[in-house]
Protein backbone atom coordinates (compact mmCIF):
# COMPACT_ATOMS: atom_id res chain seq x y z
CA UNK A 1 0.00 0.00 0.00
CA UNK A 2 1.92 3.12 -1.39
CA UNK A 3 1.64 6.18 1.57
CA UNK A 4 -0.68 8.70 -0.13
CA UNK A 5 -0.73 11.08 3.21
CA UNK A 6 0.73 14.70 1.89
CA UNK A 7 4.41 15.09 3.86
CA UNK A 8 3.67 18.29 5.63
CA UNK A 9 5.97 21.37 4.91
CA UNK A 10 8.57 21.79 7.33
CA UNK A 11 8.71 24.23 9.75
CA UNK A 12 11.68 26.98 7.96
CA UNK A 13 14.49 27.49 10.02
CA UNK A 14 15.59 30.26 12.11
CA UNK A 15 18.39 32.33 9.80
CA UNK A 16 21.10 33.96 10.49
CA UNK A 17 22.54 36.62 8.39
CA UNK A 18 24.60 34.97 5.44
CA UNK A 19 28.34 36.33 5.89
CA UNK A 20 28.54 39.27 3.30
CA UNK A 21 24.79 39.49 2.79
CA UNK A 22 22.66 42.84 3.20
CA UNK A 23 22.88 43.05 6.95
CA UNK A 24 25.53 41.20 7.73
CA UNK A 25 28.78 42.99 9.81
CA UNK A 26 30.40 42.29 6.84
CA UNK A 27 28.02 44.42 4.56
CA UNK A 28 28.13 46.99 6.95
CA UNK A 29 31.72 47.26 7.06
CA UNK A 30 31.95 47.82 3.43
CA UNK A 31 29.25 50.59 3.41
CA UNK A 32 30.06 53.57 2.12
CA UNK A 33 29.09 55.52 5.00
CA UNK A 34 31.97 53.33 6.98
CA UNK A 35 34.69 54.30 4.61
CA UNK A 36 33.56 58.06 4.95
CA UNK A 37 33.98 57.95 8.58
CA UNK A 38 37.03 56.17 8.70
CA UNK A 39 38.57 58.77 6.07
CA UNK A 40 37.31 61.72 7.89
CA UNK A 41 38.71 60.14 11.25
CA UNK A 42 42.10 60.05 9.92
CA UNK A 43 41.63 63.33 7.95
CA UNK A 44 41.26 65.15 11.34
CA UNK A 45 43.84 63.28 13.22
CA UNK A 46 46.36 64.92 10.35
CA UNK A 47 44.97 68.22 10.20
CA UNK A 48 46.97 69.61 12.62
CA UNK A 49 49.63 68.80 10.44
CA UNK A 50 48.56 71.00 7.87
CA UNK A 51 46.20 73.58 8.92
CA UNK A 52 47.53 77.00 10.34
CA UNK A 53 46.64 78.51 13.70
CA UNK A 54 43.71 80.01 12.27
CA UNK A 55 41.60 77.17 11.07
CA UNK A 56 42.87 74.98 13.83
CA UNK A 57 41.50 77.52 16.33
CA UNK A 58 38.00 77.67 14.28
CA UNK A 59 38.12 73.78 14.10
CA UNK A 60 38.32 74.20 17.75
CA UNK A 61 35.66 76.59 18.13
CA UNK A 62 33.52 74.03 16.18
CA UNK A 63 34.06 71.17 18.29
CA UNK A 64 33.43 73.27 21.26
CA UNK A 65 30.01 74.46 19.82
CA UNK A 66 29.54 70.44 18.95
CA UNK A 67 29.45 69.43 22.42
CA UNK A 68 27.23 72.31 23.56
CA UNK A 69 24.64 71.61 20.53
CA UNK A 70 24.78 67.92 21.83
CA UNK A 71 23.28 68.50 25.08
CA UNK A 72 21.14 71.38 23.82
CA UNK A 73 19.75 68.59 20.98
CA UNK A 74 19.06 66.40 23.97
CA UNK A 75 17.06 68.64 25.58
CA UNK A 76 14.78 70.64 22.80
CA UNK A 77 14.92 68.01 20.18
CA UNK A 78 14.84 64.80 21.98
CA UNK A 79 12.79 66.00 24.74
CA UNK A 80 10.85 69.11 23.66
CA UNK A 81 11.67 71.53 26.13
CA UNK A 82 13.04 74.83 24.49
CA UNK A 83 15.74 76.15 26.36
CA UNK A 84 17.21 79.92 25.88
CA UNK A 85 19.51 79.61 28.37
CA UNK A 86 22.62 77.83 27.05
CA UNK A 87 24.65 80.30 27.17
CA UNK A 88 24.52 81.22 30.67
CA UNK A 89 25.70 77.55 31.26
CA UNK A 90 28.87 77.85 29.08
CA UNK A 91 29.53 80.71 30.82
CA UNK A 92 29.48 78.82 34.23
CA UNK A 93 31.63 76.41 33.02
CA UNK A 94 34.04 78.46 31.55
CA UNK A 95 34.61 81.32 34.43
CA UNK A 96 34.39 78.30 36.79
CA UNK A 97 37.59 76.55 35.02
CA UNK A 98 39.13 80.00 35.31
CA UNK A 99 38.45 80.60 38.91
CA UNK A 100 39.34 77.01 40.05
CA UNK A 101 42.50 76.98 38.26
CA UNK A 102 43.76 80.40 38.60
CA UNK A 103 45.50 82.00 41.10
CA UNK A 104 44.35 84.86 42.83
CA UNK A 105 46.42 88.25 41.77
CA UNK A 106 45.14 91.76 40.37
CA UNK A 107 44.13 92.21 36.53
CA UNK A 108 43.40 95.26 34.78
CA UNK A 109 42.54 97.22 38.66
CA UNK A 110 40.64 94.27 40.07
CA UNK A 111 41.36 91.92 42.40
CA UNK A 112 40.83 88.51 41.25
CA UNK A 113 39.72 85.52 43.32
CA UNK A 114 41.52 81.79 42.20
CA UNK A 115 41.80 78.49 44.30
CA UNK A 116 44.45 77.52 42.09
CA UNK A 117 43.23 74.07 41.68
CA UNK A 118 45.18 71.70 39.23
CA UNK A 119 43.98 72.20 35.71
CA UNK A 120 42.47 69.14 35.58
CA UNK A 121 40.54 68.71 38.16
CA UNK A 122 39.09 72.19 38.00
CA UNK A 123 37.68 71.49 34.49
CA UNK A 124 36.04 68.47 35.66
CA UNK A 125 34.88 70.96 38.20
CA UNK A 126 33.78 72.65 35.80
CA UNK A 127 31.37 70.82 34.19
CA UNK A 128 29.86 69.75 37.53
CA UNK A 129 29.30 72.99 38.93
CA UNK A 130 27.29 74.16 35.66
CA UNK A 131 25.66 70.71 36.33
CA UNK A 132 24.68 72.33 39.85
CA UNK A 133 23.77 75.04 38.59
CA UNK A 134 21.30 73.44 36.33
CA UNK A 135 20.75 71.26 39.18
CA UNK A 136 18.99 74.43 40.98
CA UNK A 137 17.01 75.02 37.81
CA UNK A 138 15.99 71.93 37.11
CA UNK A 139 12.42 71.96 39.04
CA UNK A 140 11.41 74.67 37.31
CA UNK A 141 12.43 72.91 33.95
CA UNK A 142 10.60 69.78 35.24
CA UNK A 143 7.14 71.39 35.88
CA UNK A 144 7.26 74.05 32.71
CA UNK A 145 7.27 73.45 28.90
CA UNK A 146 7.45 75.09 25.55
CA UNK A 147 7.37 79.05 25.35
CA UNK A 148 6.82 79.21 29.10
CA UNK A 149 10.70 77.27 30.18
CA UNK A 150 11.97 79.18 26.99
CA UNK A 151 11.00 82.68 29.15
CA UNK A 152 11.73 81.36 32.40
CA UNK A 153 15.49 80.07 30.96
CA UNK A 154 15.94 83.85 28.93
CA UNK A 155 16.27 85.27 32.72
CA UNK A 156 19.14 83.29 33.19
CA UNK A 157 21.25 85.75 30.50
CA UNK A 158 19.60 88.50 32.30
CA UNK A 159 21.04 87.20 35.96
CA UNK A 160 24.36 85.60 34.49
CA UNK A 161 25.24 88.86 32.30
CA UNK A 162 24.82 90.99 35.29
CA UNK A 163 27.03 88.68 37.36
CA UNK A 164 29.31 88.25 35.04
CA UNK A 165 29.63 92.32 34.33
CA UNK A 166 29.36 93.20 37.97
CA UNK A 167 31.06 90.50 39.97
CA UNK A 168 34.28 91.81 39.37
CA UNK A 169 37.08 89.63 41.74
CA UNK A 170 35.59 86.42 40.52
CA UNK A 171 35.11 87.32 36.37
CA UNK A 172 37.31 90.67 36.23
CA UNK A 173 34.43 92.83 35.11
CA UNK A 174 34.13 93.81 31.55
CA UNK A 175 37.53 93.00 30.84
CA UNK A 176 36.91 89.32 31.71
CA UNK A 177 40.18 87.08 33.34
CA UNK A 178 42.94 85.56 31.52
CA UNK A 179 42.32 81.56 31.60
CA UNK A 180 45.11 79.04 32.59
CA UNK A 181 46.05 76.17 30.23
CA UNK A 182 45.35 72.59 30.91
CA UNK A 183 47.73 70.69 32.19
CA UNK A 184 47.53 66.70 32.51
CA UNK A 185 49.82 64.49 34.11
CA UNK A 186 52.65 67.21 33.39
CA UNK A 187 51.89 67.84 30.16
CA UNK A 188 50.83 71.63 29.38
CA UNK A 189 48.19 72.28 26.62
CA UNK A 190 50.33 75.90 25.88
CA UNK A 191 52.53 77.83 23.25
CA UNK A 192 55.50 76.00 24.67
CA UNK A 193 57.01 74.51 21.71
CA UNK A 194 56.48 70.81 21.16
CA UNK A 195 57.74 69.19 17.68
CA UNK A 196 56.24 66.50 16.49
CA UNK A 197 57.53 65.09 12.86
CA UNK A 198 59.19 68.29 12.33
CA UNK A 199 55.95 70.07 12.73
CA UNK A 200 56.18 72.84 15.67
CA UNK A 201 52.94 71.78 17.83
CA UNK A 202 51.50 74.76 19.67
CA UNK A 203 48.76 75.36 22.28
CA UNK A 204 45.81 74.93 19.05
CA UNK A 205 47.38 71.87 17.94
CA UNK A 206 47.44 70.20 20.71
CA UNK A 207 44.28 71.08 22.06
CA UNK A 208 43.03 69.88 18.43
CA UNK A 209 43.05 66.29 20.20
CA UNK A 210 41.69 67.19 23.64
CA UNK A 211 39.00 68.26 21.85
CA UNK A 212 38.65 65.58 19.60
CA UNK A 213 38.51 63.35 22.41
CA UNK A 214 36.23 65.50 24.71
CA UNK A 215 33.95 65.87 21.13
CA UNK A 216 33.88 61.54 20.20
CA UNK A 217 32.85 60.90 23.93
CA UNK A 218 30.07 63.36 24.11
CA UNK A 219 28.84 62.09 21.03
CA UNK A 220 29.00 58.58 22.33
CA UNK A 221 27.31 58.99 25.70
CA UNK A 222 24.99 60.84 23.88
CA UNK A 223 24.25 58.32 21.20
CA UNK A 224 23.70 55.90 23.63
CA UNK A 225 21.07 57.71 26.11
CA UNK A 226 19.39 58.64 22.69
CA UNK A 227 19.01 54.93 22.00
CA UNK A 228 18.75 53.45 25.04
CA UNK A 229 15.46 53.15 27.13
CA UNK A 230 16.04 56.80 28.69
CA UNK A 231 15.44 57.83 24.85
CA UNK A 232 12.70 56.08 24.08
CA UNK A 233 11.28 58.14 27.56
CA UNK A 234 12.63 61.35 26.07
CA UNK A 235 11.09 60.70 22.93
CA UNK A 236 7.49 59.84 24.23
CA UNK A 237 7.88 63.06 26.18
CA UNK A 238 8.30 65.18 23.70
CA UNK A 239 5.48 63.50 21.28
CA UNK A 240 2.88 63.50 23.80
CA UNK A 241 3.66 63.73 27.52
CA UNK A 242 0.15 62.23 29.11
CA UNK A 243 0.43 59.17 27.46
CA UNK A 244 4.15 59.08 28.40
CA UNK A 245 3.01 59.75 32.19
CA UNK A 246 -0.18 57.17 31.73
CA UNK A 247 2.62 54.76 30.60
CA UNK A 248 5.00 55.06 33.30
CA UNK A 249 7.39 57.51 32.53
CA UNK A 250 8.08 60.22 35.12
CA UNK A 251 8.05 62.77 33.47
CA UNK A 252 9.15 66.13 35.26
CA UNK A 253 11.95 63.86 36.74
CA UNK A 254 13.36 63.04 32.82
CA UNK A 255 12.36 66.44 32.32
CA UNK A 256 14.66 68.01 35.39
CA UNK A 257 17.42 65.04 34.17
CA UNK A 258 17.96 65.94 30.94
CA UNK A 259 18.27 70.33 31.95
CA UNK A 260 21.02 69.06 34.36
CA UNK A 261 22.50 66.70 31.56
CA UNK A 262 22.53 69.54 29.37
CA UNK A 263 23.60 72.14 31.39
CA UNK A 264 26.70 69.52 32.11
CA UNK A 265 27.38 69.61 28.37
CA UNK A 266 27.16 73.12 28.31
CA UNK A 267 29.59 73.28 30.96
CA UNK A 268 31.87 70.80 29.22
CA UNK A 269 31.51 73.36 25.96
CA UNK A 270 32.37 76.40 28.00
CA UNK A 271 35.96 75.00 29.28
CA UNK A 272 36.75 74.18 25.49
CA UNK A 273 36.03 77.85 24.88
CA UNK A 274 37.86 79.27 27.59
CA UNK A 275 41.17 77.27 26.48
CA UNK A 276 40.80 78.13 23.19
CA UNK A 277 40.16 82.04 23.49
CA UNK A 278 42.48 81.56 26.91
CA UNK A 279 41.02 84.57 28.29
CA UNK A 280 37.41 84.56 29.07
CA UNK A 281 34.74 87.87 28.63
CA UNK A 282 31.55 88.18 29.69
CA UNK A 283 29.84 90.00 26.61
CA UNK A 284 30.69 86.85 24.75
CA UNK A 285 28.28 84.92 26.66
CA UNK A 286 24.82 86.54 25.77
CA UNK A 287 21.55 86.15 23.84
CA UNK A 288 23.00 86.04 20.67
CA UNK A 289 25.14 83.10 21.73
CA UNK A 290 21.87 81.43 23.07
CA UNK A 291 20.12 81.88 19.80
CA UNK A 292 23.26 80.57 17.57
CA UNK A 293 22.91 77.26 19.37
CA UNK A 294 19.16 77.06 18.74
CA UNK A 295 19.94 77.52 14.99
CA UNK A 296 22.87 74.95 15.07
CA UNK A 297 19.94 72.19 16.49
CA UNK A 298 17.62 73.17 14.00
CA UNK A 299 19.81 73.50 10.82
CA UNK A 300 21.61 70.35 11.75
CA UNK A 301 18.23 68.11 12.75
CA UNK A 302 16.41 67.98 16.03
CA UNK A 303 16.86 65.25 18.19
CA UNK A 304 20.02 63.75 16.33
CA UNK A 305 23.52 63.45 17.66
CA UNK A 306 25.24 63.86 13.94
CA UNK A 307 22.48 66.94 13.02
CA UNK A 308 23.87 68.88 15.82
CA UNK A 309 27.58 68.58 14.85
CA UNK A 310 27.09 69.48 11.60
CA UNK A 311 24.88 72.10 12.67
CA UNK A 312 27.35 73.64 15.29
CA UNK A 313 30.17 73.18 12.34
CA UNK A 314 27.85 75.19 9.81
CA UNK A 315 27.34 78.16 12.55
CA UNK A 316 30.24 78.60 13.89
CA UNK A 317 32.61 78.14 10.58
CA UNK A 318 30.54 80.23 8.84
CA UNK A 319 31.50 83.43 10.61
CA UNK A 320 35.31 82.46 10.37
CA UNK A 321 35.16 81.68 6.46
CA UNK A 322 33.78 85.18 6.08
CA UNK A 323 36.59 86.78 7.81
CA UNK A 324 39.02 84.75 6.50
CA UNK A 325 37.77 85.53 3.00
CA UNK A 326 36.17 88.82 3.60
CA UNK A 327 38.78 90.48 0.93
CA UNK A 328 37.41 88.51 -1.94
CA UNK A 329 33.66 87.59 -0.87
CA UNK A 330 30.87 90.17 -2.37
CA UNK A 331 28.86 92.52 -0.05
CA UNK A 332 31.48 91.10 2.92
CA UNK A 333 34.15 93.32 3.99
CA UNK A 334 36.54 93.64 7.08
CA UNK A 335 35.20 94.62 10.46
CA UNK A 336 35.17 98.10 11.06
CA UNK A 337 35.24 99.48 7.31
CA UNK A 338 31.75 100.55 7.25
CA UNK A 339 30.36 97.16 4.80
CA UNK A 340 28.46 94.34 5.69
CA UNK A 341 30.81 92.77 8.26
CA UNK A 342 31.31 88.81 8.05
CA UNK A 343 29.25 88.56 11.27
CA UNK A 344 26.69 89.92 10.60
CA UNK A 345 26.49 88.40 6.69
CA UNK A 346 26.75 85.21 8.74
CA UNK A 347 23.85 85.81 10.71
CA UNK A 348 22.07 86.24 7.84
CA UNK A 349 22.92 83.57 5.78
CA UNK A 350 22.37 80.81 8.97
CA UNK A 351 18.78 82.89 9.32
CA UNK A 352 17.84 81.84 5.89
CA UNK A 353 18.96 78.34 6.59
CA UNK A 354 16.91 77.94 9.63
CA UNK A 355 13.64 79.40 7.68
CA UNK A 356 14.64 77.00 4.40
CA UNK A 357 14.87 73.74 6.73
CA UNK A 358 12.11 74.68 8.58
CA UNK A 359 10.20 75.06 5.08
CA UNK A 360 11.70 72.57 3.13
CA UNK A 361 13.72 70.29 5.21
CA UNK A 362 12.07 69.47 8.91
CA UNK A 363 15.08 66.72 9.62
CA UNK A 364 17.62 69.01 8.83
CA UNK A 365 20.72 68.40 7.29
CA UNK A 366 22.12 65.59 8.87
CA UNK A 367 18.99 63.69 7.50
CA UNK A 368 19.93 64.31 3.57
CA UNK A 369 22.81 61.36 4.03
CA UNK A 370 20.87 59.19 6.10
CA UNK A 371 17.51 59.43 3.35
CA UNK A 372 19.14 58.51 1.00
CA UNK A 373 21.21 55.54 2.80
CA UNK A 374 17.83 53.96 4.69
CA UNK A 375 16.40 54.22 0.80
CA UNK A 376 15.17 51.21 0.06
CA UNK A 377 15.95 49.11 -3.37
CA UNK A 378 13.59 48.22 -6.02
CA UNK A 379 12.32 44.73 -5.32
CA UNK A 380 13.55 41.94 -7.56
CA UNK A 381 11.31 39.70 -9.73
CA UNK A 382 11.20 36.49 -8.60
CA UNK A 383 10.96 34.72 -12.16
CA UNK A 384 14.42 37.45 -13.01
CA UNK A 385 17.52 35.27 -13.18
CA UNK A 386 20.21 36.51 -11.46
Amino acid sequence: MSDTTAEAPAAPAATAPVRGGPGSVTDRLRSPRTYAVLIGSLLLLVLPFYLDRFWLQAGLFAMAAAIGAIGLNMLTGATGQLSMGHAFFLAVGAYGYSVLAGESGTENGHALTGLGLPTWLAAILAVLLAGAAGGIFSPIAGRLRGAYLGIATLALIFIGQHVLFNAGSLTGGYNGRNVPPLSVFGFTFDDSELVVAAVPFGSSEKLWYAGLLALLLSALFARGVLRGRPGRAMNAIRDHRIAAGVMGVPVARYRAGVFVLSSMYAGLAGVLLALVFQRTVPEYFGMILSLEYLAMIVIGGLGSVAGAVVGAAFVSLLPQVFTHYSDSLPLVSAPGTGGLAPGEASRYLYGAAVVAVVLFLPGGLARLGLARAKKPAAPKNPGEKS
